[in-house]
């Protein structure tokens, strides 16, 4: 290929600059697309991810003021409910793996919040949801960039 600064039907490096900036612009806009897609991602997923775990902590002593200390005031299940939903909720944004966790631990809470105070199956059986959702969400976090 001959290049020449004029002439007809040839390529000159006038061109071929713009072609290659036009190509490397492209290519960095396209970069830094997807990199602001990840960043922010990550920054949801860790936010959800930080109030989930805070949301569980909450739930956990819920359940341990209602079981163990036979508190009916820190241990009240409309507490338990308001935050079984929270956790659902919040969990939505987040992975698939940790809704499904949430699902679980929300149906573990409704078939055992009336008989926790009770049974320490039932206290227990919800304490295990609460765990296993937490682990997805570390599982999670450990994940991110």
């Amino acid at each position: 290929m001959k290049l020449s600064l004029q002439g007809n039907g040839k390529v000159s490096i006038f061109q071929l600059t713009a072609v290659f900036s036009m190509l490397f612009a492209l290519v960095g806009f396209s970069y830094n697309v997807w990199r602001m897609e990840i960043t922010e991602y990550n920054s949801n997923m860790r936010s959800a991810s930080f109030e989930l775990l805070l949301q569980l902590s909450e739930l956990e002593g819920i359940v341990y003021a209602a079981h163990y200390d036979q508190d009916t005031v820190a241990g009240n299940p409309r507490k338990g409910w308001i935050k079984v939903n929270l956790i659902a909720d919040l969990s939505m944004i987040t992975e698939a793996e940790i809704k499904d966790s949430a699902i679980q631990l929300k149906q573990e809470w409704q078939a055992n919040w009336q008989t926790m105070t009770d049974s320490e199956s039932s206290a227990v059986a919800v304490v295990e949801a609460i765990d296993h959702t937490r682990e997805e969400v570390r599982l999670l976090l450990s994940k991110l960039d």
